[in-house]
């Protein structure tokens, strides 16, 4: 908790300098607490300077994240409504929240990592985690059935979108079910998990994951993913970009899933789409793999696809089967 309170009273004042006496009168706590947060910052990569007589000093070209700097930037519904918690590294940010939920955490809380260690995918797929991307993960208690729980990946998708198309000025489309494109590159994962009451048939809650590729890791790509992974940024992002981009998300999401269908939110999912009307291979969980021409989206979010020799259109469910472009 004192590394993100550092964290921020150094971002307040990005390029001056703060004593660590200063810093723990005001944050309440000792100089050794300070010092010991600001080395834990800085072995998270973090590149705060220090200089004797001076202090520490956070430089105003570094793109950190903290829960301050994304509420400052939020509506007032949103605002109000959620909780947002900033850390540093998780093996995941939705198995972390799951945890939570089941203790039983208050809807729309919101779990964010400057990078994570084990995230995963749909089907239990490893999702590539470096430092400088957006992990977070929301958590959901709406009143709704498993089969309408598809709805909250397609609102997610086109918060998401929207979000994203603000901070980088270029068109992002949706591959369905829940990958965001950029120039046909994936540059957004969406993953929800839910938990179901038995009892009603009622979800208990929903946990809604999202890891944005914000810039390309200075490394490169991995070798499997170097055809297949983009960014938001082509170079370097600007200073705060994922604060920026943490916050629009919340602000395009929370007033979408409080208005549920009322917000519209499917015709858009359905004009992002990338691959209507293209050719795909459709490979089920049991059976041989097909290819397919796209048609669209049904109002249930499934994807309606015409299969190579047949003449009646079939609509697929995101559990049922995964989709790659020919």
């Amino acid at each position: 908790m004192v590394k993100q309170e550092v964290l921020a009273a150094l971002d307040a004042v990005r390029g001056q300098y703060i004593s660590g006496q200063e810093l723990a009168a005001r944050l309440g706590v000792s100089r050794t607490a300070v010092w010991k947060a600001v080395a834990a910052l800085r072995s998270d990569g973090i590149p705060i300077e220090a200089v004797t007589n001076r202090g520490y000093t956070l430089p105003k070209n570094v793109d950190v994240l903290n829960a301050a700097a994304i509420a400052a930037q939020m509506n007032g519904d949103p605002m109000n409504a959620l909780q947002i918690e900033v850390v540093d590294r998780l093996p995941g940010t939705n198995a972390a929240l799951r945890a939570r939920a089941d203790d039983g955490a208050r809807e729309g809380l919101v779990l964010i990592a400057q990078a994570q260690s084990a995230g995963r995918g749909r089907g239990g797929h490893s999702f590539y985690s470096p430092p400088g991307g957006l992990y977070l993960s929301v958590l959901l208690r709406p009143e709704i059935g498993a089969r309408q729980a598809v709805s909250l990946t397609a609102m997610a998708a086109v918060a998401a979108a929207r979000a994203a198309e603000g901070l980088c000025r270029t068109p992002i489309q949706i591959k369905w079910v829940n990958d965001l494109w950029k120039d046909g590159k994936k540059v957004c994962g969406i993953l929800t998990e839910a938990a179901l009451d038995l009892e009603s048939g009622m979800l208990d809650y929903a946990v809604l994951g999202l890891g944005f590729n914000v810039a390309a890791p200075a490394e490169g790509w991995p070798a499997d993913l170097q055809e297949v992974a983009g960014a938001l940024y082509d170079g370097t992002p600007a200073p705060g970009a994922r604060a920026t981009l943490a916050a629009a998300f919340l602000n395009e999401f929370w007033p979408m899933y409080r208005a549920g269908n009322r917000s519209g939110f499917l015709e858009e999912y359905r004009r992002r789409q990338a691959l209507v009307g293209r050719r795909v291979c459709v490979a089920p969980r049991r059976g041989e793999p097909r290819q397919a021409v796209v048609l669209g989206i049904d109002d249930e979010c499934k994807l309606v696809v015409r299969f190579d020799g047949e003449s009646r259109p079939a609509a697929l469910n995101s559990g049922e089967a995964s989709v790659r472009l020919l």
